[in-house]
């Protein structure tokens, strides 16, 4: 007799139907939380997490938690040994892929929220209780551009797409972008902190507020510190608090008070083209050339396009071992490539691997680890994860 009709037969009798055991149709989320479900090799609950890669097994069984030597390991806790070996290697209070050096390295695999696919897929895919942007895996992914809301596109599509509890204008990130610019023309709005038109200046340091036709706007602004006397202009000090201190301010540098004009025309300036191309800093404000918002945000067309020529903001210039903009930094160790919102200049900075490297797919599978960082070929990002290179198409390493 099947074992099903001998259950509903034995229910009958004692009137225990409801108690008959139902054969589910997939595994029950939960169930890896033993010492045997997590060294088996399989994923027990369908969570997509195998063994001690699953958070129930770390919190449940005798096998996955940290290791204590009797002595401590006084080495980096940077690579895939060590951040798999249930070891705090660098005594820091953090251990494996808990531990922030671990987690920033994409090959060991910590962070499975790292893509625009997984971080935008609805799912917690690594376990840890966040979900897609929610996640910091995704909101600071350098790969990841699903949550960023920043652009255009991101502040405008109902979407909180960095999970910070904002959507598009409401967040602060879109403030000036053009789908969230708003006229900078009311009392409420120079005095938010806010640089509402996107124009570069915020609040009473935009002539839309300072230069107002209403009053009550231009009785706010006059009400703050101001930058507008001599000893004000002379002092060092960024007295009215709009990010200029003395004659980098307009309103000591457009003053009508002739011995403030004098007194700024008689400093050293980085406000012409020969200035802003001879290696100096000509106004000892500690920014040289194009570094200097002198230069590099001038009215002189001429210095912009000087300048502009000389920009280390693009994927070519962050890769080619020149200190483009002449500001003491090379390629990825400036802010300008490091901190790009661009993706492909993101990307030149994470791999070492220039994404038009015509040699890529043969340094991506000479068995050598060209860039030393501890993993070879496909098993580097630098290969799995660049454009050009076609010979690690398939399961990356943290896939199964």
């Amino acid at each position: 007799m099947p074992a099903l009709t001998r259950c509903l037969q034995v229910g009958l009798a004692c009137g225990l139907i409801a108690a008959c055991y139902e054969l589910p149709a997939a595994p029950v989320y939960g169930y890896e939380n033993d010492d045997q479900s997590c060294a088996d090799g399989l994923d027990n609950d369908g969570d997509g997490l195998f063994d001690c890669e699953d958070p129930d097994c770390l919190v449940r069984s005798t096998l996955c938690g940290e290791i204590v030597p009797e002595l401590p390991y006084p080495e980096p806790e940077d690579n895939v040994r060590a951040c798999h070996d249930q070891i705090d290697n660098d005594d820091d209070g953090q251990w494996d892929c808990g531990d922030p050096k671990c987690k920033a390295i994409p090959e060991t695999c910590c962070l499975r929220e790292n893509t625009n696919e997984t971080c935008d897929d609805g799912k917690d895919n690594d376990g840890n209780g966040f979900i897609d942007c929610l996640d910091f895996g995704c909101r600071n992914g350098l790969f990841v551009t699903v949550c960023a809301e920043r652009t255009p596109d991101s502040c405008a599509d109902g979407k909180d797409n960095d999970g910070d509890g904002a959507v598009d204008c409401d967040d602060t990130q879109c403030a000036g972008v053009e789908a969230c610019a708003k006229p900078e023309d009311t009392l409420a709005a120079c005095a938010n902190g806010v640089d509402d038109d996107g124009n570069g200046y915020t609040d009473c340091a935009d002539f839309s507020c300072a230069k107002s036709m209403d009053q009550s706007i231009l009785d706010y602004c006059a009400s703050l510190p101001t930058e507008d006397t001599l000893a004000a202009c002379s002092n060092g000090q960024d007295d009215d608090g709009n990010g200029f201190v003395d004659c980098r301010d307009f309103s000591c540098s457009e003053s009508e008070d002739q011995a403030i004009l004098d007194y700024c025309a008689s400093l050293p300036s980085e406000e012409t083209l020969e200035a802003c191309s001879n290696g100096v800093d000509d106004d000892g404000n500690g920014f040289t050339d194009c570094a200097d918002f002198s230069c590099s945000k001038s009215q002189d067309q001429a210095i912009l396009d000087y300048c502009e020529a000389f920009s280390e903001g693009t994927a070519e210039r962050c890769s080619d071992g020149v200190d483009n903009d002449g500001n003491g930094f090379i390629d990825c160790a400036d802010f300008s490539c490091a901190r790009s919102l661009d993706l492909e200049v993101r990307q030149v900075c994470q791999e070492s691997l220039a994404l038009t490297d015509a040699d890529a797919n043969a340094r991506c599978e000479d068995g050598v680890d060209n860039d030393g960082d501890g993993f070879i070929d496909c098993e580097d990002w630098d290969c799995s994860h660049n454009p050009v290179v076609v010979i690690c198409d398939g399961p990356r390493v943290c896939e199964r």
